[in-house]
C-alpha cells in the first residue's frame, strides 16, 4: 500500500487511507507513509525535499499544516517516542487500546504516570493549551531540569493523554514574537472531542487491538510481532 507522495496533498490522501503513519522517513518497523527521512535519497523522482520550508512539499511542514487545516489529523510523539499520525477514524480504537477507559487521575492513582508528567498535564489542563517553552517555568522546572519536561511531554502522548496541537513563538514584554516556534499542547479530550471518546469506550481493549494489528499487517505483512505491541500500546 505504499504510494508516491508528491506534494502535500498526497501525503494527506496516504494518510488518510492507511489510517496511521510512524513519522516520515522512520516506520519503526511498522510503516511510514515517507520511506525516506531528512538525510536520505527518495527510492523515486520526486519534488518533496526536506527542511525547504515549502509547506507543499516539505514533509517538515506538514506536521503542523495538517493541525493548522484539518481536524481529522494528529500529530504527536505516540509511536516509539517519535513522532507519528493518526487520522480520526483510527484514533478511537488507540485510545481504547492504550487507555481502556481510564481517566487520567485513574492511571496516575496506579502508578502508570509520573510525577513529573502529572505536573506538566495539570498545567496543560489549567490554560487548555500550551507551548513547550512557556512548561518549565509554569511546571516549577528549572532551565536544567527541562529534559525532565520533555520526558514528561513524551510519557504523555505516548499514554495518549496529550497531543500537539499546533505551534508558537516566544512573546516579548513588548507583545512581539521572536524567536522559533515551540509545539503547543492541548488534552487529547480537547483535540478530539468527546465524539470519538465515547466510540473508543464502545470497543474493548482487545478489539482495538486487534483491529490495529490488522490493518499495521495490512500496510507492511513484515511486521515483527514484539515491534507491533509497542506500537500498539505505547
Amino acid at each position: 500500500m505504499q504510494k508516491r507522495i508528491m506534494c502535500y496533498s498526497d501525503f494527506v490522501f496516504a494518510l488518510l487511507e492507511a489510517g496511521f503513519s510512524v513519522g516520515c522517513g522512520n516506520d519503526g518497523g511498522i510503516y511510514s507513509v515517507l520511506q525516506w527521512g531528512w538525510d536520505e535519497q527518495a527510492p523515486y523522482d520526486t519534488p518533496v525535499r526536506w527542511h525547504t520550508g515549502d509547506p507543499e512539499t516539505d514533509p517538515w511542514e506538514w506536521r503542523m499544516r495538517v493541525l493548522d487545516e484539518r481536524d481529522d489529523i494528529a500529530y504527536a510523539k505516540c509511536f516509539f517516542k517519535l513522532g507519528g499520525y493518526m487520522t480520526r477514524e483510527w484514533a478511537p480504537c488507540f485510545l481504547a487500546a492504550r487507555r481502556d477507559g481510564r481517566t487520567f487521575a485513574e492511571e496516575y492513582a496506579h502508578g502508570v504516570i509520573s510525577a513529573e508528567a502529572r505536573r506538566v498535564y495539570e498545567a496543560v489542563c489549567a490554560h487548555e493549551a500550551l507551548p513547550t517553552h512557556a512548561l518549565a517555568p509554569l511546571c516549577g522546572f528549572s532551565r536544567q531540569e527541562k529534559p525532565r519536561v520533555e520526558r514528561a511531554l513524551v510519557e504523555l502522548q505516548t499514554r495518549l493523554h496529550l497531543t500537539t496541537c499546533g505551534r508558537r513563538r516566544k512573546v516579548s514584554r513588548m507583545g512581539k514574537e521572536y524567536g522559533w516556534s515551540s509545539a503547543v499542547f492541548c488534552t487529547t479530550e480537547r483535540f478530539w472531542g468527546e465524539e470519538v471518546f465515547s466510540e473508543a469506550a464502545r470497543i474493548k481493549k482487545e478489539q482495538a487491538a486487534a483491529r490495529i494489528a490488522q490493518r499495521a499487517l495490512l500496510l507492511n505483512p513484515q511486521v515483527d510481532a514484539k515491534k507491533l505491541q509497542k506500537f500498539i500500546f505505547g
